[in-house]
């Protein structure tokens, strides 16, 4: 019996071709080798001549304000309507949140519930980001207490007692004798910058005024419409769209002593006479073109301000 060739020999001297015992199962392996080899380049280069963005959508990404983010939801699914190809994602995450996204170039469109600082701006712009702005609605802030609560009307100056604590007993309004439990947005929130400016502040550029320390801060709008539903004494601000009557007692605002009391709606944010009214924004790095600039001619046209004014927010002047 001949000697088996040692494995450390070279590939051509373990196969000599004289040998009819071993050349034949190797002739098979090459054969099945060569066979796997082609199938594996032939379907190689038919995957390499499908494009590879056949399957692949363009995505606006959208983010910020808590108030908008069912606003932006609604407006993002009908507008698969219109363009199906066109991916739009939505996050919340608060106003302050959309809006160093923009700042980082890391967002197509910023929702916010309040305008820009102007430092914010300034910061947009050394990064290279020129940030426009556009009004898509306009937002009624509700102030809502707990339904058992008798109270029913409250001018600006008792709110801004109320959340700096110089009332803090509802017997001081004529209500029930319990503590006043105040309920606010965090102030990563476009809707808490706005309340503290425009109420707690009452408007006055001198005005230095501060939420109380005992302030309680919710992450979400729906977080305030939660604690009040579950808190008879619990008073709290919140977007028009996120209140339900049949949960939450919603209280006529006047805008000082000598004005009328009036409620929240539609229409007293479109003729203004609602006192607590704020604009609602969307801003984009640059003037949008392409599908986002489509896009954000669809929310302020008819169709995307029909969607506003079904959510409980007030459509702007178009309609």
């Amino acid at each position: 019996m001949s000697r088996p060739y040692p494995l450390r020999l070279p590939f051509c001297s373990r196969f000599p071709i004289h040998s009819s015992r071993i050349i034949a199962p190797f002739s098979t392996s090459v054969a099945l080798l060569l066979l796997m080899s082609w199938l594996l380049t032939a379907c190689s280069q038919a995957i390499a001549q499908e494009p590879a963005t056949q399957h692949l959508q363009r995505a606006l990404q959208n983010k910020g304000s808590d108030t908008m983010v069912n606003l932006a939801l609604a407006w993002a699914e009908s507008y698969r309507l219109v363009n199906p190809d066109l991916l739009i994602a939505v996050t919340g995450g608060g106003t302050g949140t959309g809006i160093a996204s923009l700042i980082n170039n890391t967002v197509d469109i910023a929702n916010a519930s309040r305008q820009m600082k102007a430092d914010e701006i300034t910061q947009a712009r050394a990064r290279g980001v020129d940030p426009v702005e556009f009004t898509v609605a306009i937002d009624a802030l509700a102030i809502i207490v707990h339904p058992s609560n008798p109270i029913s009307q409250l001018t600006i100056d008792q709110l801004a007692d109320i959340y700096t604590q110089r009332i803090t007993n509802w017997k001081e309004l004529g209500g029930s004798d319990a503590p006043i439990v105040l309920l606010s947005r965090e102030t990563n929130s476009g809707t808490h910058t706005y309340f503290l400016e425009e109420v707690v502040r009452k408007g006055e550029d001198d005005n230095k005024d501060i939420f109380a320390p005992q302030t309680l801060l919710m992450p979400s709008s729906v977080g305030i419409t939660s604690e009040v539903r579950r808190n008879p004494n619990a008073i709290g601000y919140d977007g028009l769209g996120y209140v339900d009557p049949a949960h939450e007692k919603i209280i006529a605002i006047a805008a000082d002593a000598n004005s009328p009391y009036i409620l929240p709606s539609v229409a007293t944010g479109m003729d203004g006479s609602y006192p607590i009214s704020r604009p609602l924004y969307m801003y984009t790095a640059g003037q949008p073109t392409g599908a986002a600039a489509d896009y954000m001619k669809w929310i302020q046209g008819p169709e995307g301000q029909r969607i506003v004014a079904q959510l409980g927010f007030v459509p702007l002047s178009v309609q």
